[in-house]
């Protein structure tokens, strides 16, 4: 089942004026003026701004005469445009292979079979509105059935995201005013002169008489927000991006088929990119059936490649998710994201090459979709979560290690979990201590290890300390455990224990 996410920026026009222009103070309130001839309006309005009382719509003499020190910038809907498609791009590289600008103020991404490559819809939406948010953005996520209930409820929910249940559009979008139904003002105008309020009420009515009334647009946009009737949507394509195509005068639809074109797209492809010295990192199959709907595959390597067998392969093995449905009659295949690439000489057979590539094999884990393929580097940090980052599993070696002087756990927990312990302060280790409800009798211990606080990072951390202790219990298995503070001074920390880690 197709899932669409619509993401809605409230204040886009606002943020890319403060983006773009970094002297405007923080507190000012901000707004856009559009103008046509002698009348001039505000088209858009900041937070300062709106908690102000200022709202789109209102004659900017108005507003200025409300507010001291506003600051009003004329509206310019080109760069709101190239922003918006901007943003568009970065989404396309993060989350989907099929997004779309939904103007003037929001993007829609069809993210079927990519939500689990995030932990589900839920985290999915929260991890795509903070990225938003980190980035000076403010948005509203929703995901449903179809474009248009995404559409609807991302413009009228309160809260930042909304995942509607496979299934239940109908009763999310049956309470919805009229005006989310994306059509023109007059016809909107119309329906509410004949009493109509909601959706539901709209969409309980005979069609005829409304048809013959104000023409099938009602009719349309009623079946596309109830997912009655397709809303493909049309990729978003950078001119700088190399992408070959094939269209056919009879659908196909058997494997084979696809595989044999799938073949032909690579070539050219690779082609293309050798004429640029470019190789592809991420590259994205556009399927499109004569049903009037598309679906996406994404294929990604470690490193820039245009291996024409290699890449091949790596589609390949995903044609078992392509649903021809009633056949196929376009694929599209698109280098969406590509590094420079130079030709090398192949290595004689004379001469030894001790190197082993992985490359291929990560590429293959990659690709089946349920894996984040990564290496873990050391970073210079006494404190044990800072000591370490993730970094590409073909990345070249950065000449570094962590010290030797104390061992360090094979498994390091996300975050320490707090445990019950009975131990002798401030230097002994603990007699027992009960982990997950568990209790387990310490026979062995060493330590503690003292690590301080990095003062630099956190003020908090000026005085903390930790004291770690390197324990067993009564099986032989071995954990790694520290008491918050030093025992004495209870500013330097709770002097509560946490588990951190455990040792093979």
């Amino acid at each position: 089942m197709v899932r669409v996410v619509s993401v809605f920026l409230p204040t886009l026009p606002t943020d890319r004026i403060r983006r773009a222009d970094p002297s405007i103070p923080a507190e000012a309130p901000l707004v856009v003026v559009a103008r046509s001839g002698s009348k001039r309006w505000l088209s858009a309005v900041d937070a300062n701004a709106a908690r102000l009382g200022l709202r789109s719509g209102m004659p900017a003499a108005k507003a200025q005469a409300l507010v001291q020190g506003l600051v009003m910038v004329d509206a310019d809907p080109c760069a709101d445009q190239a922003a918006l498609e901007r943003i568009t791009c970065w989404a396309l590289s993060q989350y989907s292979p099929i997004v779309a600008v939904d103007p003037p103020d929001g993007i829609v991404m069809d993210t079927e079979g990519a939500d689990h490559l995030q932990g589900g819809e839920g985290p999915m939406l929260s991890r795509l509105v903070n990225s938003f948010r980190a980035k000076g953005l403010p948005a509203r996520a929703v995901v449903a059935d179809s474009w248009g209930a995404a559409h609807a409820l991302a413009r009228t929910i309160a809260q930042e995201t909304r995942v509607v249940a496979k299934g239940k559009t109908a009763d999310a979008v049956i309470d919805l005013p009229i005006s989310s139904l994306r059509l023109d003002t007059e016809i909107i105008t119309g329906l509410r002169v004949l009493g109509f309020g909601t959706v539901g009420e709209l969409a309980a009515t005979p069609r005829a008489p409304l048809t013959q009334r104000f023409g099938p647009e009602i009719v349309r946009r009623l079946d596309q927000m109830f997912g009655r009737l397709a809303e493909p949507i049309d990729p978003l394509r950078a001119p700088e991006w190399v992408e070959v195509s094939r269209s056919f005068a009879e659908p196909i639809g058997a494997p084979e088929t696809i595989a044999k074109y799938i073949a032909v797209l690579v070539r050219r492809l690779c082609h293309g990119l050798q004429e640029k010295g470019l190789g592809v990192r991420r590259a994205d199959l556009i399927v499109h059936r004569v049903d009037n709907s598309v679906q996406a595959l994404r294929a990604g390597t470690a490193k820039p490649v245009r291996d024409v067998a290699w890449l091949t392969k790596l589609l390949h093995d995903r044609i078992e998710r392509i649903e021809p449905g009633f056949g196929i009659e376009k694929l599209s295949l698109a280098a969406t994201l590509v590094e420079p690439l130079e030709d090398r000489q192949i290595a004689s057979n004379l001469i030894d090459d001790d190197k082993v590539d992985i490359a291929a094999f990560v590429d293959i884990l990659a690709n089946r979709g349920k894996f984040r393929i990564y290496r873990v580097a050391p970073v210079a940090s006494d404190v044990a979560e800072r000591s370490l980052k993730a970094i590409s599993a073909v990345a070249e070696e950065q000449g570094q290690n962590w010290p030797l002087i104390w061992p360090r756990p094979v498994r390091l927990l996300d975050r320490p979990e707090m445990i019950e312990v009975m131990a002798l302060m401030p230097d002994h280790p603990p007699v027992w201590f009960t982990w997950r409800g568990k209790r387990y009798r310490v026979k062995q211990a060493d330590g503690p290890e003292r690590i301080f606080g990095e003062w630099w990072q956190r003020s908090s951390e000026w005085l903390a300390v930790r004291d770690y202790f390197t324990v067993a219990d009564e099986n032989g298995e071995r954990y790694w455990i520290y008491r918050a503070g030093d025992g004495v001074d209870p500013e330097t920390g709770s002097h509560r224990w946490f588990l951190h880690g455990t040792f093979s």
